[in-house]
């Protein structure tokens, strides 16, 4: 399996935009707190699969694996959407991840 990297998944969810478009808030900066939202709550549904199951449980039982996995999609989703709606592009991410990755390298 070829990597899935930020650009494949950034154009995947400008199709689903799209086609949603007459249905979901559009994306801009206005509404870029509502996508916030939307994937804190996303986040929380990872957290209560593992919560309430546990760590290893939710790693090897087949049934729980996908819907953590089917939830963690849902909130790139939604960090895609945060992205398009502020305009941040692929460069830019990558060129603070890095910027970031290196001050975390010399931290401690």
């Amino acid at each position: 399996m070829s990597d899935f990297g930020i650009n494949e998944m950034q154009e995947m969810q400008k199709r689903l935009q799209n086609k949603y478009k007459n249905i979901w808030e559009p994306i801009t900066p206005e509404n870029g707190k509502n996508k916030l939202l939307w994937m804190i709550g996303e986040i929380g549904e990872v957290i209560d699969i593992i919560k309430k199951n546990g760590d290893l449980k939710a790693c090897s039982d087949t049934k729980l694996r996908e819907n953590l996995i089917e939830e963690m999609a849902d909130v790139l989703m939604y960090y895609n959407d945060v992205m398009l709606c502020y305009g941040i592009s692929v460069d830019e991410l990558k060129q603070s991840y890095i910027k970031k990755f290196e001050k975390n390298m010399k931290r401690w």
